[in-house]
């Protein structure tokens, strides 16, 4: 096929396919799979393994301990013998616990599909695996493509990470296929550096009133310390770092001995957030007998627009083609895009549903795009 005609073919091939999409996209919600739920995520894991080998594909499921089993899939157009690989990444867990479709249950309502991890995300999953069903009958693809769904991405992915920076080193491109930015389905070409530090202040306890200036007040120490950091916040760099949740202190007559605070911390480059991680552990005491302690620090490198600017400019351009205009996005979350793009792969994120309400009573996604999402991705695939 022609590559100017890929986006009309594959969009011709998969607007039929949306009740088929509903369908497969019911299943896959119905099986509950929250991150911190082995069972209930290994479940879920079956159902998918089961739903996308009946595409021929190559499956390999690789065992965890603690959290759910990560999924690997292979597509080889078995045609071109090329040695090259495309990588399509993204999970299967949600933030939702197991019950949460009692009271949030799947349903159609008004063109959208509700439901816990409806947009965050198997309904990329399900565009996914159409957006190979497409690929496989028009004979468009030319690479091999790697499908990894993880069981980790919403609590850190730590159990997958180093899976998704092998497979990325494997790949030309990588393609995220976590949810879109608004209802204009915007792609997500750069993301914030994400991390989590802990700042323990230790002091020394005394009584508050026979001998408070024998004590070391540790939320004293604390507070000042959060006041310099707080200037540290830059909105025009893309500099955040917030003290979301603060403790200390044993008794209201007791000078208090110990205090922590959790710090948010996100960075726009690569640059900033090693510079941010500098200035924390470089932090000292104000008050005479106060020590500090800092722990944590980035876990998700910033995803940088240079390393999606030329597949966004390729996506733009496919979706000319079918008559769809497309934007761009900077989001302040991470993804497991974050990881790929550090290591300098081009990467393009957001490709997934386009909807709302992630993580909310209300997620959803608006139905009547799922079928131009899969076209698009599978002519990114065919054409990369």
């Amino acid at each position: 096929m022609a590559e100017s005609n890929i986006p009309e073919e594959s969009f011709r091939l998969l607007k039929p396919a949306l009740p088929k999409m509903l369908q497969t996209l019911r299943k896959f919600v119905t099986c509950e799979s929250p991150s911190f739920d082995k069972p209930a995520a290994d479940r879920c894991c079956s159902l998918i393994a089961e739903v996308w080998r009946r595409d021929s594909a190559r499956i390999q499921r690789i065992k965890q301990k603690h959290r759910g089993d990560h999924l690997l899939i292979t597509f080889e157009p078995g045609t071109s013998g090329s040695k090259s690989q495309l990588l399509v990444l993204g999970h299967y867990d949600t933030v939702h616990s197991v019950g949460t479709l009692r009271k949030m249950p799947f349903h159609i309502s008004g063109g959208r599909a509700y439901g816990p991890g409806t947009f965050d995300m198997k309904a990329g999953i399900v565009q996914a695996l159409f957006a190979l069903k497409a690929l496989r009958q028009s004979s468009a693809a030319r690479k091999r493509i790697v499908f990894l769904w993880t069981s980790d991405e919403e609590i850190g992915s730590e159990s997958s990470r180093n899976l998704i920076e092998s497979e990325a080193r494997r790949s030309d491109a990588v393609f995220v296929l976590e949810p879109s930015y608004g209802p204009e389905g915007h792609l997500k070409t750069s993301r914030k550096g994400v991390g989590e530090a802990e700042l323990i202040v230790h002091g020394r306890a005394s009584h508050a009133g026979l001998a408070p200036e024998d004590g070391v007040n540790a939320i004293h120490e604390l507070a000042v310390q959060i006041s310099r950091i707080e200037k540290w916040n830059d909105l025009r760099l893309g500099i955040r770092i917030n003290a979301d949740r603060i403790e200390g202190g044993t008794r209201v007559n007791v000078i208090a001995e110990c205090a922590r605070a959790m710090l948010d911390l996100r960075a726009g480059t690569l640059r900033d957030m090693r510079s941010l991680e500098r200035r924390l552990h470089s932090l000292r005491p104000i008050h005479p007998g106060a020590r500090l302690e800092i722990k944590g620090g980035f876990t998700r490198p910033p995803l940088e627009r240079i390393v999606s600017a030329v597949l966004f400019a390729r996506a733009q351009s496919l979706a000319s083609q079918m008559n769809l205009k497309l934007s761009e996005c900077s989001v302040g979350g991470g993804s497991d895009g974050n990881f790929t793009a550090a290591l300098g792969i081009p990467t393009l994120d957001g490709l997934g549903a386009v909807g709302d309400g992630a993580h909310s009573a209300q997620e959803h996604i608006l139905i009547h795009t799922m079928p131009t999402r899969a076209a698009l991705l599978a002519s990114l695939l065919a054409s990369s």
